[in-house]
């Protein structure tokens, strides 16, 4: 057993390094959330998130029936070219549910202000988030939410980015009263 003992400690010690840039989170365990996704559908750790693929198109030509029917909007970055157009800028602003861009290096803003593309906005300096969540009158009227995500240290793994995702679906149960 003398023998055994300082090999499971260097091995605790071994695995616990190895693990730095990792975060361990809790996973969501709140209320069902379903979910629009404009491009492709994550992978997530919970089970009781329904995601949902729909155009900007089906968005934008009902934004009341989406806020009544889902609890939030993700946009992936490989339609952001699309999703800047000065058409949705209503959209996202009269929608009563989160949007969240993710990966956007440029946060909310190519997408909420007209005369803005993504291509064409200024880059945030130092930006790290990994998404970017945004909500027009918030709780209150007269109101902007926008929440930022970032990766534990900064790293991008499927761990980090699956914590993310769990933060994101929180905010959304904090957010979303139905």
């Amino acid at each position: 057993m003398k023998k055994i003992m300082p090999f499971i400690i260097l091995l605790t010690f071994f695995l616990g390094a190895c693990n730095k840039d990792e975060v361990k989170s809790e996973i969501y365990s709140g209320r069902d959330l379903s979910i629009i996704v404009i491009g492709d559908i994550p992978e997530v750790r919970e089970e009781n998130i329904t995601f949902t693929q729909k155009s900007l198109e089906d968005i934008a030509g009902d934004v009341k029936k989406t806020s009544n029917e889902f609890d939030a909007v993700f946009i992936t970055p490989a339609h952001f070219s699309e999703a800047d157009d000065d058409i949705y800028v209503e959209t996202y602003q009269g929608l009563t549910i989160p949007t969240f861009f993710i990966e956007s290096l440029k946060r909310h803003l190519p997408f909420v202000n007209e005369n803005l593309t993504y291509e064409t906005a200024l880059e945030i300096e130092d930006e790290t988030s990994y998404a970017t969540g945004y909500l027009n009158g918030g709780r209150e009227q007269n109101k902007t939410d926008v929440w930022r995500y970032g990766l534990h240290n900064d790293v991008k793994n499927e761990v980090n980015i699956k914590d993310v995702y769990t933060r994101m679906f929180k905010t959304i149960s904090d957010q979303v009263h139905k």
